[in-house]
């Protein structure tokens, strides 16, 4: 009974009212990449789905990137909501609002060489990446819209208004997939439908979000005037956070670009088999997120009312539930993982050898929770310095595991991958274990 309890207490209670509702629409993310993968892979070339993953690699680089907008966003408005301050809160929004726009225009106005050079970077099949053009064309013209669509996400997830993310990426993502479908299967545009319907559904998103977004202003009482003046004020902190976070961000996208980048090089057939297992990895992370994206409106909460109790509450209560779901995923893909990617692609070579490497996503999402959970803390505490140094500590294991390519080939990367997560978790696990042995993790009042 007493173990009962512990998993069904007022903490555990209000975590998964934030993040049941997360976690099914953080999932239509990865189940538009499932879609893509799917509509993509039954084409009659391997080269198409090689094309749309250098594609989407090359997006999520840039894009993510730029993640600091959404995950300052919401530590800063967690903040705010947690110290009951309306115009911290109007300038939680407005400002990253304004980078991102700024943001997105340069990468459409330097769209062209920004193509050139990252697929120079990338090398590999010529006829992939002529497919991988075509889909970048069209995707990074949406870029103004979907780094807004971040602050918007992070903003609305900091004020703990959980209807609210919940539509931007339920309506966003399966207007997408429905595109998808029917630019890529009903009209025969290939890689460009692919691109297209996610562009279309990201300005979809944006006019949405906007409107969602007013509509919270309006129930916490933020006026237009309090939004003008958020516009102006010191930019120092926001700009000294991005920074941090952004750095980790590379960090990060240059480890998962690599895996991408090196897999081209070990074949066409290799990268599409590793694009099609990346969904499922994907997929766990956007559904574990869930826990993480309830962990950062907690914790920022906590971290803005000085309240230690709530914050180790919510610690405990997600490493209960996010560890039984990831058991759970893990569960799922080794008995059905090679159904899995039998409906994702109808190629027999591939699904032959994707059959060599579904052992790793059994491990993966046991050893990756861990990350997922502790990154929610550090940024709801918009702790990015600490952030930034354990994914350099990561970023250093995963080069180091590289070495093993020459005699593991495929197999390395994944094992490369799996040292990444594993000790991303380890490194924040040890800072948040020292702040709590020293009483550190709330700053001193000169410091707020």
């Amino acid at each position: 009974m007493r173990l009962i309890s512990a998993f069904t207490s007022d903490t555990d209670k209000a975590l998964w009212r934030l993040a049941l509702p997360m976690i099914f629409s953080n999932i239509t993310v990865p189940l538009l990449g499932l879609v893509d993968t799917a509509v993509i892979g039954h084409l009659d070339s391997p080269t198409y789905l090689g094309g749309v993953a250098v594609g989407s690699m090359a997006t999520s680089f840039l894009f993510m990137m730029l993640l600091f907008l959404r995950m300052s966003t919401t530590g800063l408005a967690a903040q705010a909501l947690g110290a009951q301050d309306p115009q911290r809160l109007a300038k939680a929004l407005m400002q990253p609002l304004l980078l991102a726009l700024v943001a997105g225009l340069v990468i459409v106005l330097l769209r062209e060489p920004l193509i050139i050079l990252a697929l120079q970077i990338v090398g590999g099949d010529k006829a992939v990446l002529a497919q991988a053009r075509l889909f970048l064309e069209i995707r990074w013209l949406s870029a103004p819209a979907a780094l807004a669509n971040m602050v918007l996400l992070g903003w609305l997830l900091g004020v703990q208004y959980v209807r609210a993310p919940v539509i931007l990426l339920i309506v966003g993502n399966l207007l997408n997939i429905v595109l998808d479908i029917w630019l890529v299967m009903g009209l025969g545009w290939n890689v460009q439908g692919a691109a297209a319907a996610t562009a279309v559904a990201e300005y979809v998103t944006l006019v949405l979000g906007l409107w969602l977004s007013w509509r919270v202003l309006r129930i916490r009482g933020i006026s237009l005037a309090m939004l003008r003046r958020a516009w102006r004020g010191n930019l120092r902190r926001l700009l000294a956070l991005n920074r941090d976070i952004m750095l980790r961000s590379l960090l990060l996208q240059l480890c998962f670009a690599s895996l991408t980048i090196l897999g081209a090089r070990m074949g066409s057939e290799v990268v599409a088999v590793n694009a099609v297992l990346m969904n499922l990895l994907t997929f766990t992370a956007y559904a574990l997120d869930g826990f993480a994206y309830a962990v950062e409106a907690h914790s920022g909460h906590a971290y803005g009312a000085r309240d230690d109790r709530q914050l180790h509450n919510v610690w405990r209560a997600a490493c209960r539930q996010a560890c039984l779901v990831a058991l759970a995923f893990a569960v799922v893909y080794g008995v059905s993982g090679q159904l899995i990617v039998a409906a994702l692609t109808s190629l027999p070579e591939l699904r032959a050898l994707a059959n060599q490497y579904l052992p790793w996503q059994v491990v993966l999402p046991l050893v990756g929770v861990w990350c997922y959970l502790l990154d929610g803390m550090f940024i709801g505490a918009t702790r990015g310095a600490e952030m930034r140094n354990s994914m350099a500590v990561a970023a250093a294991g995963y080069g180091l595991t590289l070495f093993t390519l020459p005699m593991l080939g495929n197999h390395g990367l994944w094992l490369a991958l799996m040292v990444f997560l594993a000790l991303r978790g380890a490194a924040l696990g040890w800072i948040w274990h020292s702040h709590r042995l020293r009483g550190t993790w709330f700053p001193s009042s000169h410091n707020v």
